[in-house]
């Protein structure tokens, strides 16, 4: 019951980043209709760019809102906020008469869900038990893989639309209503963050939230857990950090893991064989509607390889043998993709470039399968909930910006250095592989509180008595117990563990 709970508002919880993938993943299939390019009046290749580096700068600047925002508005609020944005971008971008038009509303959607997608990670893993984090917390990896995969088969079915330009707005137009419904639930239905609570002062309305959302504990081990993170979190509240300089003395480790695992994922070159991956198709001498089916599979295997791997693995096998065992295998994959496109790419062999096609198939659920719910939710969980949205904002930040440099240089780099531009990915991806296996502990099955030990940061002990204490605060707010409550309020203590 507790975990169908938990399980249905992450589920409402990923419209926000599947609002993320399907943005994304419709540029794929927009600027690949002959209609949308004689309406736009046949942009130049700068411009056609710019459609994806427009949208990824503005996903840079809503992930640095978040840093400046994030932590003042709370998650319930800053993510409301992004809805409305979301909203006006993605019907500017439905409305466009002009290629500018097109642009502004590219930028503002993606200003919106580059905080949304930061921001709903952080939301998963602080509502989440210890013991189904990763599945929790993952569903907003694979909320970002079915947008993918929805906007590549709307794509796909569009194109058969009589030719105009129905063909690229019904894409678009269907995006509207999604933020417009999230805002509502946010406004209703969706808990606030028990720790996000504690951290602004508003104890007792944690205790409650806390209480609706962890259903599956006991009386004494409710009061115990929440007894446990109060206490953490107040502990971490007198360290308060006031500059970047701060970070990066005190919680360095945690810090540059959190940053490392989103650059890191930009660096395997996914963004740039998912947005090019149609100009990789037709360089193999594939028609436009296959190569839109094509893309629409490659969703797919994205998402169900996905979805496979939050429910089976995340919590069992652990985020870093995930992280590990995909970065191993895309340095494999894409070293097979790039000879494969080598050796076929101008050939007529057809079972050859059967062959080169598998390689992106391999690439995409390699990536999806171990990497994109592990990435967003290991990011977000390193970190003290006073650095959450602060480091999770550069974070997505970098990821963002890195995507710009590397989705900018694809055509050009496909066009000069051809498959070639694969091996600057596998040099990049066995970095971090290193970087993964020598500072990246696990996090698996702790509490948020708990993983600091995992960094060698102290943990706060919490006696028996405390326990007690929070038991009858609890009580009290049911209607019992508050002379006890009374009584022993000047009697909290907090032990301080080495």
């Amino acid at each position: 019951m507790a975990g169908w709970y938990t399980f249905n508002i992450a589920l409402f919880a990923a419209i926000g980043t599947f609002l993320f993938g399907f943005d994304t993943g419709i540029a794929t299939t927009t600027i690949a209709h002959q209609s949308w390019i004689n309406y736009m009046k046949h942009p130049s290749n700068g411009l056609t760019g710019a459609v994806v580096a427009v949208y990824i700068a503005g996903e840079a600047g809503g992930a640095i809102c978040q840093t400046i925002v994030g932590d003042k508005l709370g998650r319930i609020r800053f993510m409301q906020m992004m809805c409305i944005i979301v909203t006006i971008g993605t019907a500017i971008q439905t409305a466009s008469i002009n290629i500018g038009m097109f642009l502004a509303g590219r930028v503002l959607a993606g200003f919106a869900v580059g905080g949304m997608v930061s921001t709903v990670p952080i939301y998963l893993s602080e509502i989440s038990a210890p013991h189904q984090r990763g599945l929790i917390g993952g569903i907003s990896g694979c909320g970002i893989s079915f947008g993918t995969m929805m906007s590549n088969w709307v794509g796909f079915a569009c194109g058969y639309a009589p030719d105009g330009a129905t063909q690229w707005r019904l894409p678009l137009g269907l995006q509207v209503p999604y933020g417009i419904i999230m805002f509502i639930g946010l406004a209703t239905f969706m808990p606030n963050s028990p720790r996000q609570l504690i951290r602004q002062g508003k104890t007792e309305q944690a205790r409650v939230e806390f209480i609706r959302i962890r259903r599956d504990l006991t009386s004494h081990q409710v009061h115990e857990e929440f007894a446990l993170m109060r206490a953490q979190i107040e502990y971490e509240m007198e360290r308060e950090i006031k500059s970047y300089k701060e970070v990066f003395r005190i919680y360095r480790h945690r810090a540059l893991v959190s940053i490392a695992v989103q650059t890191m994922t930009s660096l395997t070159g996914v963004n740039v064989i998912q947005y090019y991956q149609t100009t990789l198709y037709k360089s193999l001498g594939i028609n436009s509607h296959t190569i839109l089916a094509l893309a629409a599979v490659y969703g797919t295997c994205a998402f169900v390889s996905n979805c496979i791997t939050t429910k089976y693995l995340t919590d069992a096998w652990g985020r870093r043998k995930m992280i590990l065992t995909g970065l191993s295998g895309i340095i494999f994959i894409e070293i097979y993709a790039a000879v494969m496109q080598r050796e076929f790419q101008n050939t007529n062999n057809r079972v050859g470039k059967g062959f080169a096609i598998l390689g992106i198939y391999l690439f995409v659920v390699c990536y999806y399968g171990m990497l994109n719910s592990t990435t967003w939710l290991y990011g977000a969980e390193v970190l003290p909930i006073a650095l959450r949205s602060k480091i999770m904002g550069l974070a997505a930040a970098s990821h963002f910006i890195v995507n710009v440099g590397i989705t900018e240089a694809g055509p050009s780099a496909f066009a000069n250095i051809h498959e070639n531009y694969y091996y600057v990915f596998v040099g990049c991806t066995a970095f971090f592989l290193v970087c993964a296996w020598f500072w990246f502990p696990e996090t698996k099955t702790k509490t948020l509180e708990e993983i600091a030990a995992a960094f060698g940061d102290q943990v706060v002990e919490v006696e028996e008595r405390e326990v007690e204490i929070e038991h009858a605060k609890m009580e009290a707010k049911a209607g019992a117990g508050s002379e006890f409550v009374e009584r022993t309020h000047g009697e909290e203590r907090v032990k301080r563990g080495v």
